[in-house]
């Protein structure tokens, strides 16, 4: 019993130390840190922001109790590549990735709504739908369809932007406009600027055997007034991706389609009696199943990018990521 009893410190601190849960950096002209559901955000003399990709797990807008190793650098790194790859169409916020879980970006005002892009029923709107509504965010969506059916054409569905510990919130287009949220002039921008990355993202996704079912970009304003893309982009945390291989087959049997997106974990959720509501716990993760969904991550990464991931260097995590950030910056 003994033996036992001190084993498992040993595995917890070998488990925790090999992923990002929390970090409390002293970047040079560091001004302040916004901590978000999974990114930590550091203000850089109000020019620059150094986003760390860390490894926790939301879902239900409720971030999970254990990490997911290789899950930041798998989406910063996606992330970046699918930034570097739309900004012909649509300017971004990024500067540098100076390390595998850190992209430096341009400090933005940002917009308080994200524009979410569905080519197909599924999710949240085939929960909305299931349930009898035919109207979401003031779309109306037609009789008749079944679970991940196409979209005659996408449908924008966005939703404000929720604090930790709060529920994004569905929000129409004209209830935007009226409340001054965003001015039409802006919000007529976002909505060329959504349509524009979920076609390229689309495009990008059809060259790997994949198809773009639905996603959500935010948007903010640098300091001259331009209108770019922030955050991130087409990763597994923002994106449902389906195997376009097999999709129609599987739509003409009325089966579920296979996803790469983190849906596999809301649905793990479910099926564990957890979604987000009031009195409800979250289901204890296993080991097995900590394994199970990094390796998940690392597919997505793979299916999504057409190349092997390498995974980065986990031996000294922390210091490793502040070396590179604090190197970079010293010579901007």
């Amino acid at each position: 019993m003994q033996k036992k009893t001190n084993s498992f410190p040993f595995i917890l601190e070998k488990t925790m130390s090999s992923t990002i849960n929390d970090t409390n950096f002293n970047f040079p002209k560091q001004k302040s840190v916004y901590k978000g559901k999974v990114r930590e955000v550091y203000n850089i003399d109000n020019d620059l922001l150094v986003m760390v990709a860390t490894d926790r797990l939301s879902a239900f807008d409720v971030i999970m109790p254990r990490q997911i190793p290789f899950k930041g650098q798998i989406l910063n790194q996606i992330a970046a590549k699918m930034l570097e790859a739309t900004k012909d169409l649509v300017p971004n916020w990024v500067v540098a990735t100076p390390d595998p879980n850190v992209t430096v970006g341009h400090m933005c005002d940002t917009f308080k709504v994200e524009m979410v892009i569905r080519g197909y029923l599924t999710g949240h709107a085939w929960r909305e739908y299931k349930s009898g509504k035919r109207e979401l965010c003031g779309v109306m969506m037609p009789e008749g369809m079944i679970e991940n059916q196409k979209f005659e054409k996408p449908i924008i569905t966005p939703s404000t932007k929720a604090a930790i510990g709060d529920h994004d919130e569905d929000i129409s287009r004209e209830e935007i406009l009226a409340k001054g949220i965003v001015s039409k002039e802006d919000y007529l921008q976002l909505e060329e600027y959504t349509y524009a990355l979920f076609q390229r993202g689309t495009e990008i996704a059809a060259k790997q055997g994949l198809i773009l079912v639905d996603t959500k970009y935010e948007f903010g304003r640098k300091n001259d007034g331009t209108i770019v893309v922030i955050d991130e982009i087409h990763t597994p945390d923002s994106s449902r991706y389906f195997y376009a291989e097999g999709y129609e087959a599987i739509q003409a049997k009325d089966q579920k389609q296979k996803q790469l997106s983190k849906e596999f974990v809301r649905e793990w959720l479910i099926e564990n009696n957890f979604q987000g509501k009031e009195g409800q716990q979250v289901p204890e993760i296993s080991e097995a199943k900590i394994e199970e969904i990094s390796n998940r991550y690392i597919e997505l990464y793979e299916k999504i990018t057409g190349e092997a991931f390498q995974k980065g260097d986990v031996s000294n995590l922390l210091p490793r990521i502040e070396a590179n950030v604090s190197s970079f910056l010293q010579g901007v």
